[in-house]
């Protein structure tokens, strides 16, 4: 099996490259060849070094604050190198916003600080072998609140929003009664405990009502759990478990995602009370 071959590149004047080798290394010990340019290096030259090495991605690290400049630099070099089928990435102390506008011009991902080295390595396999094991979820399915009484939440959405509750279940496994509201495009579920040793009881004690959790709807939940993990994303669920109305769902760990409870869920096969989907 051909070993994928990654470029690791630092443009400009940036005269860290820290983060770059740490890179170069993970991806090594990830089964991957790796050619490093080096310090200050010019968009023209990483590309024909690209070219040259005949490498399946190019990796663009930066820390000097011109990312705008020189990694769209690098997709025009490519361009008239007639190499444009090499996918770029990035990597750097890059605000949200130049990432959206980089990403719009071409750049496959860009990875910030933080990133698991696991992710960057599994993300630069699927990019080079062509996979769709990293499309995004379908959709936010629902978004949970924790509530002491779904009765008086319900009232609330019913009164202000017009909102009713399209199905209300008791979910033992979880010692949780749930309500889901219908929103168009988006369940709420107002999830109540039916016990103090509830997970959902202790949030309540702590927090108090409110946000409890977001749930992406995936196609192939034990597949995309093996990716997390495997990318180092911590779970609390390492499999799929019964969740409401017959899906199969997991949860990971909130320490992944920056304090914000993830669920993922698929689709049960017998569920008569959820909406078809495009």
């Amino acid at each position: 099996m051909k070993r994928i071959r990654v470029l690791i590149a630092k443009p400009g004047l940036d005269g860290h490259d820290r983060g770059a080798l740490v890179i170069a290394q993970a991806l090594r010990d990830a089964g991957m060849e790796v050619i490093y340019t080096g310090l200050r290096q010019s968009p023209e030259k990483i590309v024909r070094a690209a070219v040259q090495e005949d490498v399946d991605v190019i990796g663009l690290s930066s820390l000097s604050g011109a990312h705008n400049t020189l990694f769209p630099a690098v997709m025009e070099a490519l361009k008239k190198a007639d190499a444009s089928d090499i996918p770029v990435i990035g990597g750097g102390v890059i605000p949200q916003e130049d990432i959206i506008h980089l990403e719009s011009i071409g750049v496959a991902r860009i990875f910030t600080p933080g990133t698991p080295t696991k992710a960057v390595a599994a993300y630069i396999q699927q990019l080079a072998g062509g996979s769709s094991d990293s499309a995004p979820p379908k959709r936010i399915e629902h978004i949970g609140i924790a509530v002491h009484s779904i009765e008086e939440t319900a009232s609330f959405y019913a009164a202000a929003f017009q909102l009713s509750a399209a199905h209300v279940e008791e979910i033992p496994s979880q010692k949780v009664r749930a309500a889901f509201i219908d929103c168009g495009s988006v369940y709420l579920e107002l999830i109540e405990p039916t016990d103090d040793s509830s997970p959902v009881a202790a949030f309540l004690k702590k927090r108090g009502p409110g946000l409890h959790h977001i749930a992406f709807e995936v196609s192939d939940l034990k597949k995309r759990i093996t990716a997390l993990k495997e990318n180092g994303f911590p779970m609390i669920d390492e499999a799929p478990r019964s969740g409401g109305r017959g899906h199969s769902i997991a949860f990971m760990h909130p320490k992944a995602s920056g304090g914000t409870l993830i669920e993922l869920m698929e689709e049960g096969a017998d569920d008569g009370h959820v909406r078809e989907t495009e």
